[in-house]
């Protein structure tokens, strides 16, 4: 069984041809190839908390650092850590760095 990409469980129609990407634009996640892969996902499919600009919460949402706790309280992110085990469960993309939001 394929495991979903946050567009897919969220349903917010903002993949290439989704219902709502001409009104509010392809989120990046939908397009970051270089995250293919990573939990099992559709470019950043299944890492959205690591792309900057993506869409959640009725507003577009800023870098890792500045949207971190939101990322990790939302139910796709727990059911994504859950699916895989502590030893392939990726947190960041490869050479992000986690830093403190400046005020």
């Amino acid at each position: 069984m394929a495991k979903a990409n946050c567009w897919e469980f969220k349903k917010c129609g903002r993949e290439p041809g989704g219902v709502k990407s001409k009104e509010m634009g392809i989120c990046p996640a939908t397009t970051e190839a270089s995250c293919s892969g990573l939990n099992g996902g559709k470019n950043a499919g299944r890492i959205c908390w690591a792309i900057a600009g993506t869409f959640c919460g009725g507003k577009v949402q800023g870098d890792f650092a500045q949207k971190s706790v939101s990322c990790m309280s939302c139910d796709f992110f727990k059911s994504v850590k859950q699916e895989e085990s502590a030893d392939k469960f990726t947190l960041l993309k490869p050479g992000q760095k986690y830093a403190a939001a400046s005020k």
